[in-house]
This record gives C-alpha cells, structure tokens and sequence, in this order.
C-alpha cells in the first residue's frame, strides 16, 4: 500500500491562507505574513535543559501568521487549526489567563512587554502545516511567527542574531510562564535561529550556536518523520519529572548540571539511585553522540551517522525511558527495511520518529511502517519528509 507524504506550504501558499483567514476574520488585510518552522532534532535528545549540544534542524512545514498591529492594547487571536478565538488585552496573555493554544500565539507579546518593548495590540490570523501534537515543535513554529511579528511592528530595532536569540529566550519564557510547559530552549533556538540547508548545533550551556552545511538530498538521502499519531504532550508531568531526576544527579555530584560531568564511570560510582544513574548516563553519552555526529557531517559523511541515530534510541528507550510502543516499532521497522539508522526525536511517549533512509527506499519504509501499525490494529502512522533544512523565522 502506498502513502503519500505531507506536504509543506510553500511562501504563497501559506501566506495566502494565513491572509484569506485574516481577512475574512478581521474584515481588511494585514500588515504583513511571518512564517517560522517546526523541527525535528537529529541528535541530543532531552539535553537542552541539561546545559548540553543538540542539533536541530527547522522542517519547511511552517506556522504563517498574518498580522496586524492596533493602537491599543486589544488582542484578538483566531486559528485555522483551533475552533476557539481569543478576545482580549494584553494583560490577559499572562500567566494563568491565557490558555490553550492563544497561550503560545499571545504568550511572547505579554513577555515582551514585560521586557520593556513598546508592544501594542494587535490582531492575528495564525495558520499551519505543521502537524499538532507529532512532538515536531508546531507550539514553538507559533512562539517564533508571532514573538518575530510584535517585535517587528513594534519597531524595536535590528534583527541580528543578538535579537533573534533574546527572543527565543522570550519564547522560551511564555512557554515556560504562560503556557506552563516546562520546556529547555532547543526549539524556540532552532524555530528563529536556524539557516536554510544547515543543522543548528546550540550548545545549551551558553546559547551559542553554529551552523553545520545539512543537504542531505546530495548525498541521495533523506530524513524521513514518522508521526506515530499518538498521544504527545509535554505539560502531562513526565517531561517535568526527568528535569528534576537531572538536577538531582547533578546536586548529588556537585555540578550545576549533568554538562559538566567528565567521568562517567566515577559519576556512575558515586551515583547510589538507578534512576539517578541512568538519566546521567544518558544524557553524558548523548552528548558525545552529538559531538560525533557534527565530526561526521563536516566530513560529508551523513551516511554513518546511522549507528549514532541507533544507539540514541536505544538510550532513550532504556535509560531514559521517555519512548513507547509506537516509537519503538516505527524505529525498528525502518530499520528493517531499509532505513541507515532511526530514533525517536522530541519529548517522547509519542510523537514522531526519524529515519536516515536511501531516497529510493522511503517508498519502501513507508509501506513497511505503515503495514506493521495496521498489523497492530495502531491507527494509520503521518508521513512527511525533511531533506532540506529551512531558514527560522522571517517576514514574507
């Protein structure tokens, strides 16, 4: 059985749906598009928040958000993918007023603000091709358009990389305080940091990034996501906890954090807690994961990166345990059909997966995954390819 991939929006697409919802909605045009991508991770999982490397790449299915900036304070929000419309105030994108998904559109603008930019009202028509709830980043796609959006009409000055990161540390702080999810940085980091046709290393310790050339058509490959479709979130408690199971090994080994561990076998040693022991063992081998990787990509050498794509699984599968039934048998059947190398990538119990797969095998993978869900009696797995990387946030 064959089954086609989902498509992302090209400039003109997303812009003219985002525009067409706005004016039907608001009555006029806006004063402008903006567009910021979800992700995928390739390598360095659940580090961010553990001062670690990760590498992200934007996918170019993207949230566009038609925007129109107000003299007042007045915010009305509607959604393309939400039946609820948001009416309010400024003041009511704060914490413990804004919900839903108006708490990611609205939350960066009540931050900014706080931060002392002359944010005004404004008023948004936000619609997207990235798919809700497959752990692909869609909260921080909507964070980046609408945080690039406020500051832009707010006329708050140069857009360089200097103010890009500090409004991924807003975003990051409206997710954090308003949507009340406890997220670490990396994907707010790659949805208004990243470049076309590269990864974006972040080294989480000091936000500094880098961009490493990912072309992977080139080579003849493709990175081939496979939402399981199930159930993904990261405000259910599990995500919170591994946080706190990290700082805990850390505290026990007097280090700001799991980062700055050298020796693993001593830090094994002095760690009594299994759990303890196997989030830090985790996180210090998928950093050097990480490193391996990025060596790999500068030499051209994408193809044997598999390995290193295998074993991530395999530590999020044991030593973290943040994978689940549907993750672990896409990844193993990828594998088995043709795939370089898979893991899981996001949060976790759920999401998507990965797989490096030769170009002229994603056909074949696709039917395999697809056949072995419904051999479960899963429903049907999404499909959609990344084999180039998109630029983060921009105005169309």
């Amino acid at each position: 059985m064959s089954r086609a991939t989902q498509p992302s929006w090209d400039d003109t697409t997303g812009a003219a749906r985002a525009t067409e919802l706005f004016t039907a909605t608001f009555g006029s045009a806006p004063d402008g598009v903006w567009a910021s991508p979800g992700r995928i991770n390739l390598i360095g999982e659940h580090v961010d928040y553990n001062a670690g490397l990760c590498l992200p790449v934007a996918l170019p299915h993207r949230t566009f958000a038609a925007v129109r900036a107000r003299d007042d304070d007045r915010v009305r929000l509607v959604s393309g993918q939400a039946d609820e419309v948001f009416d309010g105030t400024l003041d009511e994108l704060g914490p413990g007023r804004a919900t839903g998904w108006a708490a990611y559109a609205g939350g960066p603008a009540w931050v900014l603000r706080e931060q002392g930019l002359p944010v005004r009202g404004f008023e948004a028509a936000v619609t997207s091709c990235v798919p809700f709830g497959a752990g692909l980043s869609s909260s921080a796609a909507i964070e980046g358009a609408l945080a690039l959006a406020t500051y832009e009409l707010a006329g708050a000055g140069t857009l360089d990389d200097t103010a890009r990161a500090e409004l991924a540390a807003a975003c990051v702080r409206a997710e954090n305080e308003v949507a009340g999810a406890p997220t670490g940085g990396m994907d707010q980091a790659v949805s208004l940091r990243s470049r076309a046709d590269h990864a974006l290393l972040l080294d989480c310790q000091d936000l500094s990034v880098d961009h490493i050339p990912f072309a992977p058509a080139a080579d003849g490959l493709t990175v081939l996501v496979i939402d399981t479709r199930a159930p993904h979130t990261l405000n259910d408690g599990q995500y919170g906890l591994r946080r706190r199971q990290c700082q805990s090994a850390a505290d026990r080994l007097g280090v700001a954090s799991l980062r700055e561990v050298t020796d693993l076998d001593a830090a094994l040693l002095a760690l009594t807690d299994p759990t303890q022991r196997a989030r830090t063992r985790h996180v210090v081998t998928e950093i050097e994961r990480v490193r391996q990787f990025v060596m790999l990509l500068r030499a051209g050498a994408l193809a044997g990166t598999g390995p290193l794509l295998d074993a991530s699984h395999a530590s999020l599968r044991d030593d973290y345990e943040v994978s689940c039934d549907e993750l672990d048998v896409a990844v193993e059947t990828a594998r088995s059909s043709g795939a370089l190398g898979a893991r899981m990538t996001g949060g976790g119990f759920g999401g998507s997966a990965i797989a490096l797969v030769p170009a002229a095998d994603v056909q074949t993978v696709i039917d395999a995954v697809s056949a072995a869900y419904a051999h479960r009696g899963w429903g049907a797995p999404g499909f959609l390819l990344a084999d180039a990387a998109a630029p983060g946030a921009r105005v169309l």
